[in-house]
């Protein structure tokens, strides 16, 4: 517990509190990338668990999880309108989430543990520049951090679609306008 608070307290002082819950969201990937297990999980879920409480605060929300939820991907969604965008989207979170398994899981500084964070790396350089070059947006989980898991959910759908349909990936009609 007191290390805990220590990285707390450091990540907060360095930070301000303001942006701290983003900084060990950072924190935890960068010390993952560096071979770290349990620390990197301790933020991830510390950073998400303060952003939420912000998240809730700001837009004094008080609805069921099932609400909250039908917000985070309606959001999402809005946020991923551009087609290049949503197909890096669609190859680089599922490189995140296989990449992030195998950092955690895989012994440190193996080869099969250097995949994982090729991947890992990658995949977070092609959401990136989704965002940057074709979105020209923040990341929703900048401002939504349940886009965490709303990403990887949507993603899943978005390719089930695709591969069902077998067409390109769906752009809601709101979107086409903007195409």
């Amino acid at each position: 517990m007191a290390v805990t608070n220590w990285i707390d307290g450091a990540i907060d002082a360095a930070f301000g509190r303001e942006r701290a819950d983003l900084a060990k969201l950072t924190a935890g990937g960068v010390l993952m990338m560096l071979g770290a297990k349990a620390t990197p999980l301790y933020l991830f879920q510390s950073g998400l668990r303060g952003l939420e409480a912000e998240w809730r605060l700001r837009h004094e929300f008080h609805g069921s999880l099932s609400e909250r939820w039908s917000r985070a991907v309606a959001f999402y969604e809005s946020t991923h309108v551009d087609k290049t965008n949503r197909i890096l989207h669609i190859v680089g979170i599922p490189m995140i989430v296989g990449g992030t398994a195998g950092l955690l899981l895989i012994p440190s500084w193996t080869p099969p543990w250097a995949v994982a964070l090729g991947s890992f790396s990658i995949g977070w350089a092609l959401n990136l520049a989704g965002h940057k070059y074709f979105e020209r947006n923040a990341p929703a989980f900048e401002e939504d951090p349940l886009s965490f898991v709303a990403g990887p959910v949507w993603d899943l759908a978005q390719i089930r679609q695709a591969v069902k349909s077998k067409v390109s990936v769906h752009v809601p009609h709101f979107a086409r306008s903007r195409m």
